[in-house]
């Protein structure tokens, strides 16, 4: 009796558990299919959580647009949108219109927040791909590399074409020039947790256009992300998932009758015919980077040029309970506006790793527990501090911007306003050795094709008499859904069908 193919996926996250679900339904038992994890979980960066009676994520968060999103369709078949038992991470979808607060304690109305709100708005939509015919001749006067350039560019037109406005009164030391740039850095910071870009300048211009959305609102998953994914693995027979098995080496193109051999960390071996591997792009950069690599013999140049090329970023979620002594409704959604961390004009006690982070927010609207967002240094910092540093640090933060003479926020704020939080919990993407990060983007350098190239099967010769020996899938290989869950579920769907196709299984 012939013995079956033998397909290794690496990783149990969205993508390597839509190909095993995928694969295992579609082939009539014609695999031999295992998938290992080198966590003790499954769902990658897909983590779902509970913090103080709250369902909260950790990881991928929100349906990022409901019409003709797999993921919104799978939440629907399953109940998972609105069947929670308990409260969940933005369950009334956006809340209110926040606070504005500048520091130094002066609330912003509308009439300094719309003007940079509109351009910043615009400047994105342009970038992005849609018709703006003013910045469509900003942009081919001036040329841009990067998103960072473009949108600096674009306030300083914006400076030029408001020359006659008169100069501030009643806001401290701001003058109008310096409060307009804090609040334009207010939206770039919340950009740089979007791409998971640590520096705009770093994120490039041309692909931006190429990035696609679905359309319709965006929201959450009321029985968490992590139901996405149990159902993915719950037609998988128990054995197929094995979990807390890292691999740390990849030999391919063996001269054996399996020509892949997967090496893991506890000394074991498997051997397959094919391999998907759906590590992240952080882990495939240490792969190729470190001695010995993860791969034996290294990948091609023209894989690891891409992979070299192409950015990965560290996005981190912070979640803070409210001392109890105070009611949620006591302390408002907050947008932050700073000054820069090198300005003499700074509060002292405020730590640079909190002037980058744009909000405050309950996470739904009866909550006692807060959520802030961090990019890039600042997200890392955030994971070597104590709790208690956290906590110290958001309490002088938020105490500091409520409790300024010129607040108009509080009733009681003359005589000082005082939050405290007693709880952090807090994600740790960029230092755990699985993940090494949270989401691709296009950096400077790199483009759109350089996610066409990850996503091509080794070994390339199509007429080789062994092919497809190792296939990768994940966000970081879809050109134009990357860093989404959905992306990685299609490039899971693309590499099961590849397989599939080539095993001519009909249906496909």
């Amino acid at each position: 009796m012939a013995k079956k193919p033998k397909i290794v996926i690496i990783g149990a996250g969205m993508a390597g558990l839509t190909a095993a679900n995928k694969l295992y339904t579609s082939s009539n038992d014609l695999f031999e299919l295992f998938v290992v994890e080198g966590g003790t979980r499954i769902g990658g960066r897909i983590n779902t959580s509970e913090f103080y009676g709250d369902r909260v994520e950790m990881g991928a968060t929100w349906i990022h647009g409901i019409k003709g999103s797999p993921v919104h369709q799978i939440a629907q078949q399953i109940n998972a949108l609105q069947g929670s038992d308990k409260p969940w991470e933005c369950m009334d979808g956006l809340l209110d219109e926040p606070k504005t607060i500048a520091e130094g304690g002066f609330e912003l109305n509308g009439s300094m927040i719309e003007p940079i709100s509109t351009l910043f708005k615009n400047l994105m939509d342009f970038a992005q791909g849609n018709e703006a015919s003013k910045w469509c001749s900003m942009s081919r006067r001036l040329g841009n590399k990067s998103i960072g350039s473009f949108l600096r560019k674009g306030l300083d037109v914006y400076w030029d074409s408001c020359k006659d406005h008169e100069e501030l009164k009643g806001y401290g030391k701001w003058s109008r020039e310096l409060l307009e740039e804090a609040i334009f850095a207010m939206y770039e910071n919340t950009q740089r947790t979007y791409t998971s870009a640590g520096d705009l300048f770093s994120l490039d211009y041309e692909a931006e256009s190429e990035y696609s959305m679905f359309p319709g609102e965006e929201i959450t998953i009321g029985n968490g992300y992590s139901s996405i994914i149990e159902y993915l693995a719950s037609v998988l027979p128990r054995d197929v998932i094995q979990l807390d098995r890292k691999a740390a080496k990849i030999e391919w193109d063996r001269c054996d009758s399996r020509p892949v051999k997967i090496h893991f960390l506890d000394g074991s071996f498997v051997l397959a015919d094919h391999v998907i591997v759906t590590v992240s792009l952080g882990v495939l950069k240490a792969g190729i980077c470190n001695d010995p690599g993860l791969f034996s013999p290294p990948l091609p140049s023209f894989k690891t040029d891409a992979i070299s090329r192409l950015g990965y970023g560290v996005v981190n979620k912070l979640f803070l309970r409210l001392n109890g002594n105070r009611k949620p409704e006591e302390l408002p959604s907050l947008q932050m506006v700073f000054h820069r961390s090198d300005s003499e004009l700074r509060h002292k006690k405020i730590p640079w790793w909190m002037r980058r982070t744009a909000t405050l927010s309950p996470i739904n609207n009866n909550a006692s527990v807060f959520l802030s967002w961090f990019a890039g240094k600042e997200a890392l910092e955030l994971e070597r501090l104590s709790n208690e540093e956290i906590i110290n640090a958001v309490t002088t933060t938020v105490s500091s911007l409520l409790s300024e003479p010129h607040n108009e926020i509080m009733s009681d704020s003359s005589n000082g306003f005082e939050v405290s939080f007693v709880d952090v919990l807090k994600s740790k993407w960029g230092s755990d050795p699985l993940f090494l990060g949270s989401y691709s983007y296009v950096a400077v350098g790199s483009c759109g094709a350089d996610f066409d190239t990850m996503a091509e099967p080794l070994p390339t010769d199509v007429y080789h008499h062994r092919p497809l020996q190792i296939l990768f899938a994940g966000e970081a290989t879809h050109r134009t859904h990357y860093s989404t869950t959905h992306g990685a579920y299609f490039s899971g769907i693309r590499e099961a069908n590849r397989l599939l196709q080539h095993y001519h299984c009909v249906g496909v």
